[in-house]
């Protein structure tokens, strides 16, 4: 009995080796096919026939969407190979901002390809570098496709940007929306030294109410809040304004603190000197010739009190309370003033001028528009308007994509063809390419340029054609030299993207190559996922 148990062991010893042996080869294929699954999951929203995906939260709230980045933002992803996907769709949000689909639907082209290779046995490792250089050189190869430009040439901006909305929910406004990308965009930078945008300089205000096509640029301040007062002015021509960071409420004691008044006489005495207190600020306020009053929010008290509002209605100011802390960087860049911290400091030089201050109403709801500011910083508000809270944050997003694109252009002032164009004519050249370099880095070319042609394959499944002879056909037009053919959705044939304007910017697609390829090879060196101690 003693051997047999003995006979047992060894022989669970040696399968357990065995296991070892393979294990490398399990991990590194459920890795790729949970990357895979992530890849497939958000797979048939790419394109402008692609489908919308509604996600439901926890609390129950719902968002209608086909943008990769917040779709997998959202999604519950528990695989941490799959985490790497969804990661690499927000290197590609923060990098283009455009493309977040794209990106992730390559990558699980180029894992799948990678999967062949390692069944044939090739190493991992020189996958992994054979891709890299094969990343290089199709981004070498795209940069001898595109076309420089101008930022003074803003037909194309708004043909790129238009490109990248057609693909959203809001397509329809396309043709509104696009122009106000690129104006808001060139407004903020200088496009002769400027090689980026800082998108915080344009501020996207939603505003339940109307459609899509009520949104407007507006050149000035926008307040989501309306004006505090009761009686007082709604509309301030020659404005001065003051943006205060002090309270015009009587001070409180600390929190630990109660003050007890016993008699009648006391009270008044608190309640006199209440009084004074705040008639001593709108004094100041008033001597200043301040006529437009922003207060910040306050936590501990109240920004004005009522006894506040009423003397400020007096001497006709008008007031916007309760402006969040994160918001007054941008109103100070806009209206080109400086935050008043104390009352001291309250004086005429402090003030910024406007043309206008005026509460709108819209819908339901007000606000304040202030326009005309006489030293503006170089700031732009964009107000989206939308029918339903879906169609807005929609809209916002979108309008986020197209802003990114024109910022994309201004980084880098190259242009491309769209449509699945650049992805075959990679395919093609690379295909080339690999028939002049031997070894086995020649295969790993091939299902390099073979992996890229995913994507007109998907445009072509997505808008109903027969993926199969869409991409057979493209490739011949390639073949022949037609450079520019891609797939046209609303023809549902093959023509000249250029000449249907649909472009977008050489970033896009060169930071989708280089970063899918880096999350392959970060998956593909993986060979063990082991689980930390807490």
């Amino acid at each position: 009995m003693a051997l047999q148990s003995g006979l047992v062991d060894s022989r669970k010893v040696q399968t357990g080796a065995y296991k070892d042996k393979r294990k490398p080869a399990e991990i590194r294929s459920s890795n790729i096919n949970a990357a895979k699954a992530v890849a497939d999951a958000i797979r048939t929203s790419l394109g402008p026939r692609g489908m919308d995906k509604m996600i439901q939260a926890g609390n129950g709230e719902v968002t209608i969407t086909n943008d990769g980045a917040t779709i997998l933002k959202q999604i519950s992803v528990t695989h941490p190979a799959a985490k790497m996907l969804v990661e690499l769709s927000k290197a590609q949000d923060i990098e283009a901002g455009d493309g977040t689909t794209s990106v992730v639907v390559v990558a699980g082209s180029l894992l799948e390809a990678a999967e062949k290779l390692l069944h044939r046995g090739i190493h991992p490792t020189i996958i992994s570098d054979s891709f890299q250089h094969a990343a290089a050189k199709a981004v070498e190869i795209l940069a001898g496709m595109s076309q420089p430009i101008e930022l003074a040439d803003k037909e194309s901006l708004i043909k790129s940007a238009s490109t990248a909305l057609n693909s959203k929910v809001v397509s329809q406004q396309s043709s509104l929306l696009a122009p106000l990308a690129v104006e808001a965009v060139l407004k903020v930078i200088d496009p002769i030294k400027d090689k980026n945008v800082d998108l915080k300089d344009i501020r996207v205000i939603r505003k339940l109410g109307g459609t899509v096509e009520d949104t407007e640029l507006v050149d000035g301040l926008v307040f989501t809040q309306k004006s505090a007062n009761v009686n007082g002015p709604r509309r301030v021509e020659k404005a001065k304004i003051g943006l205060i960071q002090f309270c015009i409420s009587p001070p409180k004691t600390d929190m630990d603190h109660n003050v007890i008044v016993s008699d009648y006489a006391a009270m008044d005495r608190v309640l006199k000197e209440e009084r004074t207190y705040i008639l001593n600020i709108v004094k100041q306020i008033k001597k200043s010739g301040c006529n437009v009053l922003l207060v910040q929010k306050s936590i501990l008290r109240d920004a004005v009190s009522d006894l506040a509002i009423h003397f400020l209605d007096k001497i006709k100011v008008m007031v916007v309370k309760d402006i969040e802390r994160e918001d007054i960087e941008f109103v100070t860049k806009t209206l080109g003033c400086r935050p008043i911290a104390s009352l001291d400091h309250f004086l005429p030089e402090h003030l910024a001028n406007a043309e206008l201050v005026a509460e709108v109403q819209t819908g339901n709801s007000k606000f304040v528009k202030v326009t005309g500011i006489q030293n503006p910083g170089r700031t732009v508000t964009v107000l989206v308007r939308g029918s339903n809270k879906l169609v807005l944050e929609e809209a916002e997003r979108s309008l986020h994509d197209a802003l990114c694109v024109v910022r994309c252009l201004v980084k880098q002032r190259a242009l491309i063809a769209g449509g699945g164009a650049p992805e075959t004519e990679l395919g093609l050249k690379l295909a080339q390419y690999a028939q002049t370099i031997t070894g086995v880095d020649a295969y790993c070319f091939r299902a390099f340029a073979n992996a890229l042609e995913v994507i007109p394959s998907t445009l072509a499944e997505n808008a109903g054609l027969n993926p199969i002879a869409t991409v057979t056909e493209l490739r011949n037009r390639h073949a022949q030299g037609e450079i520019n053919a891609g797939i046209n959705v609303r023809k549902g044939a093959i023509t000249n993207i250029l000449e249907e304007n649909v472009v977008q910017p050489l970033l896009v697609s060169t930071s989708a190559i280089t970063l899918a390829s880096e999350t392959v090879r970060s998956i593909l060196k993986i060979d063990d996922i082991v689980n930390a101690i807490q």
